[in-house]
């Protein structure tokens, strides 16, 4: 029998990005980062005119902020030492929304944080790549953690037998953006990785029966 699947985002789940992302924007492009503002394509403003970006040069920021400064990225605390207990259970992936030219500039930084992992790149919604990810894999039962409210929804319209945690680990975000388990669209929302670790290893170890019991 095969064996389970987690099946987890990277930024702000496995790797702190946002806090970085707003460093580099403050110190090199004179921009400020807020969250608080309201949505992403509200969250950046000129620092001497109070000016908000354009869509098109906040994606070419985060563009050049992935292929020049991943670097600073930090682990998000107790992920590695989580996914070390989920491993000997299942097997995990990664499926992060970057180009596919970033795919292994992805797997080398995740494994320089102890984080060896097999890592399958994507662009907008994540339920058709999570679907092709089941159908190479075909485990047992499967597991999905994203950080954002809209992949949840669509891994729920594609395969909704997965099981879904929302996870955002940066509290520069996690209070303003939307929650998918109050959606409806996760099974439910945990933004640590010590208190999301039973969760988990429940969801992927137990039968669909067992849990829709509890």
């Amino acid at each position: 029998m095969n064996r389970p699947l987690l099946i987890t985002d990277c930024d702000e789940v496995l790797l702190r990005m946002i806090a970085h992302f707003r460093d580099w924007l403050a110190e090199d492009e004179g921009i400020a980062f807020d969250m608080a503002r309201g949505e992403f394509h509200q969250s950046m403003r000129r620092i001497d005119s109070g000016e908000v970006l354009e869509h098109q040069e906040m994606w070419a920021l985060l563009n050049r902020f992935f292929d020049g400064q991943m670097h600073r990225q930090t682990p998000v605390e107790g992920a590695a030492e989580a996914l070390r207990a989920i491993r000997e259970h299942a097997d995990v992936v990664v499926l992060t929304n970057l180009l596919d030219f970033r795919r292994e500039a992805r797997r080398a930084q995740l494994a320089g944080h102890g984080i060896d992992l097999r890592v399958f790149t994507n662009q907008g919604p994540k339920g058709p790549a999570l679907q092709a990810i089941l159908d190479e894999y075909r485990p047992v039962r499967a597991v999905f953690i994203d950080d954002l409210s809209q992949h949840h929804g669509s891994v729920r319209e594609v395969a909704p037998h997965v099981r879904r945690l929302h996870l955002c680990a940066e509290p520069l975000i996690a209070p303003h953006i939307a929650c998918a388990h109050a959606a409806g669209h996760a099974h439910a929302r945990i933004d640590q990785w010590e208190n999301a670790l039973p969760w988990l290893l429940e969801s992927l170890t137990c039968e669909e029966k067992d849990l829709q019991a509890k």
